[in-house]
């Protein structure tokens, strides 16, 4: 089977959980042309949703985090990186600082420590999955079967 095949039976399925989820029609929805970290985009309307199975809500996690480390607090990087809590206010302050800018290093710093694998599973531990995908709302919605929704707007 092609993947565009494959493609498209994901899309089709996650757009029926989608409709029955929301009580509307299958019809109401249209698929974006584009995607949210490999997630489909569905829309209704004005709103969008993201839409994928656990695995692939928790590969566009990790694709959100790896431009998104700047964002954290100070101390909560410190500690998932086994450093004194003290480092906290120096990340904290250069974070600030520097904003997106400061990203590269910090994550340079997670991957030479905790590893980026171990401080993803604890941000999404800690947060949710939907506190990063979820623009909108921060919420996860469980649609059944093993996929998962995303409000994005």
């Amino acid at each position: 089977m092609n993947t565009n095949t494959n493609e498209t039976k994901v899309s089709e399925l996650a757009a029926i959980a989608l409709a029955d989820w929301l009580g509307i029609e299958r019809d109401e929805i249209n698929e974006a042309r584009s995607d949210c970290y490999g997630l489909t985009v569905l829309e209704i309307g004005q709103d969008s949703y993201a839409v994928g199975d656990d695995s692939q809500a928790y590969e566009a996690c990790k694709e959100y985090l790896k431009e998104a480390v700047w964002s954290f607090n100070g101390t909560f990087l410190a500690e998932v990186c086994g450093l004194p809590a003290e480092l906290g206010e120096v990340f904290s302050s250069y974070a600030h600082k520097e904003c997106e800018s400061a990203n590269p290093a910090l994550l340079a710093l997670v991957k030479r420590t905790c590893g980026f694998d171990s401080f993803v599973s604890r941000a999404v531990r800690d947060c949710g999955r939907g506190h990063f995908l979820a623009g909108y709302d921060g919420d996860e919605i469980d649609l059944g079967d093993g996929l998962y929704a995303y409000r994005i707007g």
